[in-house]
């Protein structure tokens, strides 16, 4: 077995700062969401895709990939949307197996009125700080280690 490949003090600090980036970005988006149209992180994630599909609705498994959750964590975020009005369950036409989830009026509401508020927080913590060209710099960083990440994931 070969030694490990422990991080040089430069790395680490990087790797901290990301991990601390990435923990208060969350929190500063979290809040604003919830003081500005009552949604959790959770809901605006679905909502959004929901929101940008043709007709407001996606297979349940497809809106699962696309986010990045566990079917019975999308189960139990839908089912708290659902009772809120945010978004409707359907069978799938072609899968017995399968559902659709349909985004309702007042999801789309709620989305749309939520997106601006979300934008400006996503410009003003994220792209503010930056010159247009340090924005396109990190764009091409972060598809580097993004396209790193994925050869890496398992099929």
């Amino acid at each position: 077995m070969s030694e490990p490949r422990w991080l040089t003090s430069t790395e680490a600090e990087v790797w901290a700062t990301y991990r601390r980036l990435r923990r208060e970005l969350q929190r500063a988006q979290d809040q604003q969401l919830q003081r500005d149209s009552g949604l959790s992180a959770a809901d605006y994630a679905l909502l959004a895709p929901l929101s940008e599909s043709e007709d407001g609705v996606l297979r349940a498994r497809d809106l699962g990939a696309e986010v990045g959750w566990e079917r019975s964590r999308l189960s139990h975020q839908i089912s708290r949307m659902e009772k809120r009005g945010l978004v409707a369950r359907e069978a799938c036409a072609d899968d017995a197996r399968g559902s659709m989830v349909r985004l309702t009026g007042r999801g789309r509401s709620v989305i749309e009125a939520a997106a601006p508020g979300h934008a400006e927080t996503v410009r003003r913590l994220f792209f503010d700080p930056l010159t247009p060209a340090e924005a396109d710099s990190f764009g091409v960083l972060l598809e580097k280690i993004l396209k790193a990440v994925e050869k890496d994931a398992p099929d």
